[in-house]
């Protein structure tokens, strides 16, 4: 940490874990370079603070949150003459947003700057409306208006030490302690060109059809939110690892050992950084080795464990060696016929819709059937209706990829509360290879997948 800076930058976390690496390496790339960070965590049971340490930061702890507190807490344990507000989870757009904030004093009237918040592709309707609604274009300069927003904000340290955040108030500690400058003759400055994304809005309310008409027709005349590239961005720079749990010796299709397809369809990704294959055998140890991938332990043979219990155990062995993916995908041996194209989608789509995990699902218009009781059946499709008015039903085909974040594995429920769904098309994708009978019909179609290239892809 320098001994002198011009900024504070004041984080606070509890369990941001998914947020905080993204938040500080776009912090660290500021163009003005003039400044620390100080994250006040409230007991994260989390990563936060592992993932937090690998950068250049002061932690401070608190036993107890309320928002005004946590900054006063900050604030003391900085050095900086200005003091920036940032949520955990509000990335900055580019690298000037830090410099737009600071370059506002240039007069000694200004208590205070906020700075633009957009949503992020995934942020709900309500909560896009909330945000193009409340944070323009123009900047202004307000002389009686407090309204003001500790997501994204840079106050004089000066005048913090003469009127501290309010410690009582569980919220808008922000807009109270920017009336009282106001009411001492101070002025706010919103600074449209210090911008950041941040998928929360500022109401939790309103009609959600309503609401997605006004995001249409806000979005229609701008582009408001995260495009495509800087979405793009986000995942190259996000840490995105393989996982491939796999057990017993290893088998062959087409004269080479099945493990060895799944891992090329990892390595083929634009977005997987590294593999991980979660074996019992050291034959398969020393297969996937020399093609690249880590095996971070052998686990123990014959152990009675579930897939979700075998991912906590690699996980928690990986992050011992001070290694934390941001992102993970879950892809079995036994679908050697996907490809790395469809892995990628499955990333893209995990990051754009802002779910718990993303995974694959082969949709069916059969009729489909439950048992109720011994020997009684209900049926659950559409019954017999033209195809095209038919609910459709999806089977889950998690062997083929899965993507979900770390905290959801950590915690025994691998897909979380918010699951999104990808189709597959292609039934030859589908094809699972495990069973001895799997293995003829797998022959045949891998002299044309992988000799010829003759069969087709759908994604």
């Amino acid at each position: 940490m320098k001994d002198n800076v011009i900024v504070s930058i004041i984080i606070r976390t509890k369990n941001e874990e998914r947020w905080i690496t993204e938040v500080l390496k776009l912090v660290f790339k500021q163009e003005f370079k003039d400044f620390e960070v100080i994250i006040v965590d409230n007991n994260s049971t989390d990563k936060t603070i592992a993932k937090a340490e690998k950068f250049d930061v002061k932690i401070v702890t608190i036993d107890q949150y309320l928002p005004g507190k946590a900054l006063n807490i900050g604030i003391r344990a900085a050095k900086g003459n200005y003091i920036v507000c940032l949520s955990a989870h509000c990335l900055p757009v580019n690298e000037k947003w830090l410099g737009n904030l600071v370059n506002n004093f240039t007069s000694k009237d200004i208590a205070g700057v906020y700075g633009r918040q957009l949503p992020m592709t995934f942020s709900s309707a309500a909560d896009k409306r909330d945000l193009l609604i409340a944070f323009g274009l123009d900047k202004k300069v307000q002389v009686n208006d407090s309204f003001f927003h500790n997501a994204n904000s840079i106050i004089r340290r000066d005048l913090w030490e003469e009127t501290p955040f309010d410690e009582s108030l569980t919220n808008i500690e922000d807009r109270v302690w920017a009336k009282k400058m106001i009411e001492q003759g101070y002025k706010l400055v919103y600074e449209p060109e210090a911008g950041v994304y941040h998928y929360h809005g500022i109401h939790q309310d309103g009609d959600a059809q309503r609401c997605a008409g006004v995001v249409k027709i806000l979005e229609d005349h701008d582009s408001l939110s995260l495009d495509d590239t800087k979405q793009l961005q986000r995942i190259h720079e996000s840490h995105v690892s393989a996982f491939i749990p796999i057990q017993g010796e290893p088998q062959y299709l087409a004269n080479r050992p099945l493990i060895e397809y799944t891992i090329e369809h990892a390595f083929q990704s634009q977005f997987i950084k590294d593999v991980f294959v979660l074996t019992d055998n050291y034959k398969v140890k020393k297969i996937v080795e020399k093609m690249g991938a880590v095996v971070p332990y052998l686990r123990e043979k014959n152990k009675e464990q579930s897939l979700d219990q075998v991912l906590q155990e690699a996980l928690v062995k990986i992050e011992t060696k001070n290694i934390f993916p941001d992102i993970i995908t879950v892809m079995w041996e036994t679908f050697p016929f996907r490809e790395s194209a469809y892995i990628d989608k499955l990333i893209t789509e995990f990051m754009n819709r802002g779910v718990d995990s993303v995974i694959s699902v082969k949709p069916i218009f059969e009729s489909c059937w439950q048992e109720k009781q011994s020997n009684q059946y209900i049926r659950l499709d559409s019954g017999n209706v033209p195809r095209e008015k038919r609910k459709k039903f999806f089977v889950g085909i998690e062997g083929l990829g899965y993507v979900t974040y770390p905290d959801c594995i950590r915690s025994g429920n691998v897909y979380g509360e918010q699951i999104g769904i990808v189709e597959v098309h292609n039934p030859i994708s589908c094809l699972k290879v495990k069973e001895s009978q799997d293995f003829p019909l797998a022959e045949q179609i891998a002299q044309e997948w992988f000799v010829k290239k003759k069969v087709s892809i759908t994604i």
